[in-house]
Order: C-alpha cells, then sequence, then structure tokens
C-alpha cells in the first residue's frame, strides 16, 4: 500500500492541514502507511496524528523520505532550488505560465518527480473534486467589509490574522461595521467561492447582489458594479472572462470603494479586475489604486487560512475519499492529474 508523507508548512501564515488524524486513522486502517511531520503552527497537533496511528518526523524531514513516499503539503515548497525525486500532491500554481511555476516545473524534471497538483484533481467532468473555494469566499468578504469600514473612518484596512471559527470572524466584521452596512456585489454568486461571500456578508446584514454566468454574458461594461459600495470577485482568470472593474473606472462616478478580488490572479492576462499588480498580504490586506474617489483592492491569496480549523476539516472531508485511491495513481483523479502534469514538464 501507498506511503503518505504528510509535510510541515513553511509560508508564513499558513495552519491548515489536508488530512485529519480521523482521516489518518481510516487511512492507516486501510492498510496505508502515514507519517506526519511537526509543525508548531498546525491547527492540529501532531500528537492527534500519532494517536491516530501515524509516525512522526521532523519538519522538512520528507528530504530524506523513501522514495516510494507519497509528499502531501498544501502551499509551496522552500524555493531552494532542490531536484525534486518525490511525488508530490500540493497546489502548484504551475500550469499557467507563472516565472515561480516554470522554476518548480523544472525541479520535478531535473529530480524525475511528479506533480499531482490539487486544482486539477478532477472527476469525468472536470470538476474539481476538493476545494477551499467556500472558505476563501467567507474570509474574503469579512476582509473586504473590514476594510470598507477601515475606510468610511478615513484609514486603511488593519492587519488581519487567524480566527478560531467563523463565528469569532462575523462577530469581528459585525463590530468593525458598526452602523454601516454598503451594499454588496458577488460575481460568481452560484459557485463555492461565491457561496461563501454571500454567506459572510447577509450573517453581517448587508444587501447582496448575486450575479454569475447569466448576468455577465453581455461581456460589458458592467455600470451596476460601480453602484455597489463592495464588489467581491469570485471567478477564475480564463480566457473570455470578460473586464468588471478596468482602469476606466477609478475615476468614474461610482459608490464602489472596495473590492475583493477572492479569485486574486493579477499577474494573469485575463484577470477580470486588471487594476492591481500583485496579491495583498495579511500585514497590508489592501492597496489603494486610486486617491480621489477612493478605491481599495483586497487580494489575499491564502484567505481559507484565516480560518484553518474549519477549512482544513471540510477540504480533508471532500480529499479523503481520494487519497484512499493513492495505490492507484494511474487511475481516476490521480492519472487525470499526472496526464496534466506530464504534458506541462514535456514543455519545460
Amino acid at each position: 500500500m501507498a506511503h503518505l508523507w504528510v509535510r510541515s508548512e513553511t509560508r508564513d501564515n499558513e495552519d491548515r492541514v489536508g488530512v485529519t488524524p480521523e482521516g489518518v486513522a481510516e487511512l492507516v486502517d486501510a492498510g496505508f502507511r502515514v507519517t506526519v511531520e511537526e509543525d508548531p503552527t498546525r491547527v492540529i497537533g501532531i500528537e492527534a496524528y500519532r494517536a491516530a496511528g501515524a509516525d512522526g518526523a521532523p519538519s522538512g524531514g520528507w528530504v530524506g523520505a523513501p522514495a516510494e513516499a507519497i509528499v502531501f503539503g498544501l502551499k509551496e515548497l522552500p524555493e531552494d532550488g532542490l531536484a525534486l525525486r518525490h511525488r508530490h500532491i500540493m497546489f502548484g500554481h504551475a500550469f499557467k505560465g507563472q516565472p515561480d511555476g516554470l522554476r518548480l516545473l523544472e525541479r520535478f524534471k531535473a529530480g524525475g518527480g511528479a506533480l499531482y497538483d490539487l486544482e486539477y484533481l478532477t472527476d469525468e467532468t472536470g470538476r474539481r473534486v476538493a476545494a477551499f473555494g467556500y472558505w476563501a469566499g467567507f474570509a474574503g468578504a469579512a476582509v473586504s467589509l473590514m476594510a470598507f469600514a477601515a475606510l468610511a473612518e478615513g484609514g486603511v484596512c488593519p492587519a488581519v490574522d487567524t480566527f478560531s471559527s467563523a463565528e469569532e470572524l462575523a462577530a469581528k466584521v459585525n463590530a468593525a461595521l458598526g452602523a454601516l452596512r454598503p451594499r454588496v456585489i458577488i460575481i460568481g454568486a452560484l459557485g463555492r467561492v461565491g457561496t461563501g461571500a454571500r454567506d459572510l456578508a447577509e450573517r453581517v446584514g448587508c444587501e447582496v447582489t448575486g450575479w454569475d454566468m447569466a448576468e455577465t454574458a453581455s461581456g460589458g461594461p458592467f455600470p451596476e458594479i460601480l453602484a455597489h459600495e463592495v464588489f467581491l470577485n469570485a471567478i477564475l482568470a480564463t480566457p473570455g472572462v470578460p473586464v468588471f472593474v478596468g482602469a476606466d473606472a477609478l475615476a468614474a462616478d461610482r459608490a464602489l470603494r472596495v473590492i475583493g478580488d477572492i479569485a486574486c490572479d493579477p499577474i494573469s492576462d485575463f484577470s477580470p479586475v486588471p487594476i492591481y499588480s500583485e496579491p495583498t498580504s495579511w500585514a497590508a490586506p489592501v492597496v489603494r489604486v486610486h486617491e480621489d474617489p477612493v478605491l481599495d483592492v483586497m487580494a489575499i491569496d491564502n484567505l481559507p487560512s484565516m480560518l484553518p480549523k474549519e477549512s482544513s476539516e471540510d477540504f480533508a472531508a471532500q480529499l479523503l475519499p481520494h487519497l484512499k485511491s493513492l495505490d492507484r495513481l494511474d487511475e481516476g483523479v490521480w492519472g487525470r492529474a499526472r496526464r496534466v502534469f506530464d504534458t506541462q514538464v514535456a514543455r519545460t
């Protein structure tokens, strides 16, 4: 049976994990070997994994793991140039021409390993089998509304941190807004990201306009967006997606004050919000793209990490049935993901 090696995360503000101790217990019962690295910031401690039957390992121990081990993490590996000899499961961000992604593919090519990108684990219809989208939307709406509250007071959104629960985060937004209740428009409202965004906005009492493909099929322009104080984008940058807010909107007569680009792909040629150039951060959640009238953009690219417990449990539950088929890597979701990798790495 397969050997799953759960590595620690090295990115700042990343406390999530892709499998819970309950999931590890099921894998061990099914005959899998599971190793979990120590990680002082992970939302679930190492002892819970040991109790579930996993072996422990020091942080970063995957580098010396047995060649047959399948290394599982969520976010980026350290950019140290190490040739990658293992099979890795993670969000690689390597298949859309990103410069960092090209370097990652070169490392796999040099080491003979392979990437099973979590974004490309899909069923027969092309739908992703596991995603953090709901919690990205929930947290993205929260930070965007906090940014609106700060802007209304003449300031800029303060730094954000992790929250113990969705209820705590919603309470934080409520307190920040006070008597304010901006009008919110969400594009991509029917998807996972949009659903999470809508749930947060409605939970704190905001009036929400939900748009999806039908409302944007005309290709724009979309003056309705400018009539709302907050716009939340939940649509990925892909060919054919129209521009929702472009440079011509910056100096326009508009109510719009905050854009939450939850999909956050500013370097893409297909960005529907091409008015900023790089993601924002937990320390500085917004970038001000115009002064008069003011317009702030929130574009944090690891939003679910603000709610590490809920987002980890949700994602792990979605992924676990597929982890149980890791001994059949040439089939199903794993086989499809491997073919995407093989095609991409052949081009490097």
